[in-house]
């Protein structure tokens, strides 16, 4: 016969009864806990507040909204993205030209099939495109457009006379002289890639045209205006540009020694910034390396040494790279040493700090494995210490490594050479914005090629 199942065992006795005052305790400590939360969350919320307020005021943003040129803006872009050639005639001396702005040698000799003009350059018809054009009769200028009355501006010794004949367009604008009161200065910008100037002096017509003009080769080269399948075709032929070298050497010289976009300065300055980073980031890795080792207590008990290296660490990258820049350009003048310089004295700070910080954090136990098989002390270095710290030691130095790719860039402005000083001086007319742009595209691949390069080095040192 099977076992009837034991009887289920149950307390003797239920807490029935419960403590309400206890209960109630509780339930107003939670309801203070949740009222002090959120009195704290408020309290930080109206001081961000505070703190935007202030800050808006401080940085005086109302006037910076006021006094911004957007339209500037998008001019700037526009001239970094475009080319804009030139219709002037002046009005003191006869004729006209056509060039392309920011070059110096870019003046066509037959004016482009959108500009028709007679010999004397009296009368010239210029198709601004989209339905505009602009006829120049002597000193007047007859604008007209698809949607506008023509607008005839004269000019004159005294200043510029208008004649709308029709309602004047938003797209106008004119220069009024303040003491006189006389118009001087007559503007159209019917759309972002046309505009007509008038002044006393001259007469001028703008019309922009996407791309980098004369990018390849220059304005008055035999190779101007070539196609791709024409440049392979003259390279392969036998009929020589110049006597003394192969065509494909001509076409590389021509590209290379660009006047106007200047490819073979642009080309050393990117090898000086590359040569000022990784000389800087060797310099600091190497000297930061052997001080880490002192200035870490698992590895030196000397307490003076390791408090005198820290505070050397903390000295050498208290000081911003930028200001290391200055100091040495002061004292070795300008030129990518001093960049170099200043990345070591840097990143030797950090880095010996980023050093000795992961030295004191080592498994001693490995160490103490290799010491036991009568491995002498740098045995034990090689064998116990430095399989664990290669890997962060590779990371921190290849991280960088790029970073200074960015910072070279910035300390060369200053004068310490490279791309940053090319960069610079192309900045400094608003003229150059397509090098300008050039310029950061070239500096951006070569950050993104030393990220792919680092990326590839870190995984055959660490991984194998």
């Amino acid at each position: 016969m099977s076992t009837p199942p034991a009887p289920l065992a149950f307390p003797l006795a239920f807490p029935l009864a419960f403590d309400a005052d206890a209960v109630m305790a509780r339930h107003v400590d939670a309801v203070r806990h949740v009222r002090r939360g959120s009195l704290i969350g408020l309290a930080g919320l109206l001081a961000v507040l505070a703190y935007l307020v202030y800050a808006w005021f401080a940085f005086d943003i109302p006037r910076l909204i006021a006094t911004a040129e957007p339209q500037r803006a998008v001019l700037l872009a526009t001239d970094a993205v475009a080319h804009k050639v030139h219709v002037t005639k002046g009005l003191r001396n006869p004729g006209f030209e056509v060039a392309v702005e920011g070059e110096r040698t870019a003046t066509y000799d037959t004016p482009p099939a959108w500009v028709e003009a007679d010999t004397a350059g009296d009368r010239v018809i210029v198709d601004l495109g989209d339905g505009y054009s602009a006829r120049i009769d002597g000193a007047v200028l007859t604008l007209t457009g698809p949607d506008t009355a023509p607008i005839r501006v004269e000019a004159t010794d005294r200043g510029v006379r208008i004649d709308y004949r029709g309602a004047r367009p938003d797209w106008v604008t004119e220069g009024v002289n303040v003491k006189t009161g006389s118009l001087v200065k007559f503007e159209a910008r019917p759309s972002i890639d046309k505009r007509v100037q008038v002044t006393r002096s001259k007469i001028e017509i703008h019309r922009y045209f996407f791309g980098w003009e004369n990018f390849w080769f220059p304005f008055d080269s035999p190779l101007h205006g070539l196609s791709l399948g024409a440049l392979v075709e003259l390279a392969l032929s036998g009929d020589r540009i110049d006597p003394d070298r192969s065509n494909v050497a001509t076409i590389f010289d021509t590209f290379w020694s660009n006047p106007e976009w200047q490819h073979r300065t642009v080309f050393i300055a990117l090898l000086e910034t590359v040569l000022m980073a990784v000389l800087g980031t060797l310099t600091a890795a190497f000297v930061g390396l052997p001080l880490a080792f002192a200035a870490a207590h698992t590895f030196n008990r000397i307490a003076v040494i390791r408090f005198a290296l820290r505070r050397l660490f903390d000295f050498l990258r208290g000081i911003d790279m930028l200001i290391w820049s200055l100091i040495f350009i002061r004292a070795f003048g300008l030129g990518p040493l001093t960049g170099a310089l200043a990345i070591a004295f840097t990143d030797t700070g950090t880095l010996g700090k980023l050093f000795s910080e992961t030295l004191e954090n080592i498994d001693r136990k490995q160490v103490e494995g290799v010491q036991a098989t009568g491995a002498n002390r740098w045995q034990r270095y090689r064998f116990g210490v430095i399989p664990q710290i290669l890997p962060v030691f590779v990371s921190q130095g290849l991280y960088y490594l790029e970073s200074n790719m960015r910072s070279a860039t910035v300390i060369g402005a200053l004068g310490a050479g490279g791309i940053g000083l090319v960069l610079v001086e192309t900045m400094r007319t608003s003229r150059d914005w397509e090098n300008t742009l050039y310029i950061i595209i070239l500096t951006i691949l070569l950050v993104v090629a030393m990220d792919a390069l680092s990326g590839w080095l870190r995984r055959r040192l660490i991984q194998g």
